[in-house]
């Protein structure tokens, strides 16, 4: 009997994989970082070779170190990185170009070419983003305009995108099916979220060929299956949805009006706004939250905050101020606060509600008593001040208030930035006993396709809280701290004007 489920998680930093049992708790889990590329300032960039061999042997490990095989596995769920574009070779499988990551600005002056030719409001209306270089449609632009012969090979049917997932699936199925879902689609700045298809006026205007683009399906159903000389055998694949979407259906925000916050290499916060897609109005993006049946979809608002978790990897491997992360914690409660230091962790430019791709990391009001622990305790409180600019728009557009904030993500074990979080949203914050809910989501996702469970009632059943965050900060105290850091974004937002 096929018992569990695994989720291969395929992160910025990591690649991951979790087998899950029927109830949702983890049977085995396997990570490896792999190797950040940094070409040029504000370029980054993965090798696609080893975003799927750093994949293939977690899932590879959490087999073997939980003693099972395919046999047990009822089915696989994919979820992963998202907007990081992959271009390869449909004969040879070989990418053509290194992976470009989410994160990399280099397409930045595309993107205001595309401004200036007045596709911004179609570019809205059409697939709810805002005109950025976080999305992939330029990035596939760039490599097929500066790798030699790319436009060539594209144009005669030889070449083919896809986000990570359509990699993993290709390389999962020994290039048997180029496939994608609507939400991963949906990042893309090239998929009608209306319609459910590639838009044309936008791939001509990017000169991206239409047979390049994956198959497009809901989040839950059959993609294919997995090779025999893969994982052994035979499984289903029946579940992909972009890290953030499956974050939100892992912690069951099924309906209008609740909402998640992930805390990864960024933060995002989603708010499920049911058939609804509403336009934002304040710098937010409408995108295809996880859904079932292409009949039913299902939408969100999202606020992206570019650099969260990667703020404290900095601290740790850029400054070594930290032997591991776990210790940003011990050092902030050993003060009160951060005597007036603000730091805006604006490596590769402000996401929401900002967009500002020119943006820069700044450091303000230092004086000569600051010391290691406040400059760490900064660095904390700015992931939390940036999540307070996302839920401000979030609340504009969707015209409510929220009561309360599930969150996930590994960042979210620390308790002082939790609490904070709290104090300075002023809502109370849940972390379920399994902060893993991107995984978690996927493996839903490929279970409920299978029948492994039953239906969304059963998997609400599995949703459990670990620890409740209720706000305990006054209003002058948080009106004070948040006028501070707003003029911490002015000045890292100075950097990129132009010189008078």
């Amino acid at each position: 009997m096929r018992e569990y489920v695994m989720a291969l998680d395929q992160g910025t930093t990591s690649s991951r994989c979790i087998i899950f049992d029927k109830k949702g708790k983890i049977i085995s889990k396997e990570q490896k970082e792999f190797e950040q590329i940094y070409p040029s300032p504000g370029w980054i960039e993965h090798n696609p070779m080893e975003i799927w061999s750093s994949q293939l042997g977690v899932a590879m490990e959490a087999l073997l170190k939980a003693g099972l095989s395919y046999r047990d596995i009822d089915s696989i769920g994919i979820t992963n990185q998202r907007e990081t574009t992959i271009i390869w070779n449909k004969e040879t499988g070989l990418p053509i170009y290194n992976a470009i990551v989410w994160q990399c600005r280099r397409t930045a002056p595309i993107i205001e070419k595309l401004i200036k030719d007045g596709y911004k409001d179609y570019v809205i209306k059409t697939t709810g983003l805002i005109p950025d270089a976080y999305f992939s449609a330029s990035k596939i632009a760039w490599i097929l305009d500066n790798v030699a012969n790319a436009r060539e090979l594209a144009n005669e049917g030889k070449l083919i995108f896809g986000t990570v997932d359509s990699w993993l699936v290709w390389n999962l199925t020994k290039g048997r099916v180029h496939v994608t879902d609507y939400t991963n689609a949906s990042r893309t700045m090239l998929y009608d979220i209306h319609k459910l298809d590639w838009d044309d006026k936008l791939l001509e205007y990017f000169n991206i060929p239409r047979s390049m683009l994956p198959e497009v399906k809901p989040s839950s159903c059959l993609f294919g299956y997995s090779d025999t000389t893969v994982l052994g055998g035979e499984v289903p694949i029946c579940g992909i949805a972009g890290d953030q979407q499956a974050a939100l259906f892992g912690q069951c925000c099924f309906e209008e009006g609740e909402a998640k916050n992930t805390y990864g290499t960024g933060c995002f916060l989603l708010l499920n706004t049911g058939n609804k897609a509403i336009e934002s109005k304040h710098g937010l993006v409408t995108t295809i939250a996880a859904s079932l049946d292409k009949n039913d979809i299902n939408y969100a608002l999202e606020g992206s905050v570019f650099i969260a978790g990667a703020s404290i990897q900095w601290l740790r491997d850029g400054l070594r101020m930290l032997k591991n992360a776990s210790q940003s914690e011990d050092y902030t409660k050993s003060i009160s606060d951060t005597e007036g230091v603000y730091f805006v962790p604006a490596f590769t430019g402000l996401g929401a509600p900002y967009w500002d791709p020119y943006a820069r990391g700044t450091i303000v009001g230092l004086t000569r008593g600051c010391k290691k622990e406040h400059f760490i305790r900064a660095t904390l409180e700015a992931i939390d001040y940036q999540v307070y600019d996302v839920l401000a728009a979030m609340k504009e557009d969707a015209c409510c208030d929220l009561v309360s904030l599930k969150v996930d993500g590994g960042a979210c074990a620390n308790n002082f930035l939790m609490q904070f979080e709290a104090d300075i949203l002023n809502v109370e914050v849940h972390r379920p006993s399994c902060i893993e809910t991107t995984a978690l989501g996927a493996a839903y996702l490929a279970g409920l396709c299978t029948k492994y469970w039953k239906n969304k009632e059963d998997i609400k059943n599995n949703w459990e809280l670990s620890k409740n965050f209720i706000p305990n900060m006054t209003c002058t105290e948080r009106e004070k701290l948040l006028k501070g850091w707003k003029r911490a974004v002015k000045c890292a937002r100075a950097w990129g004007e132009d010189d008078e």
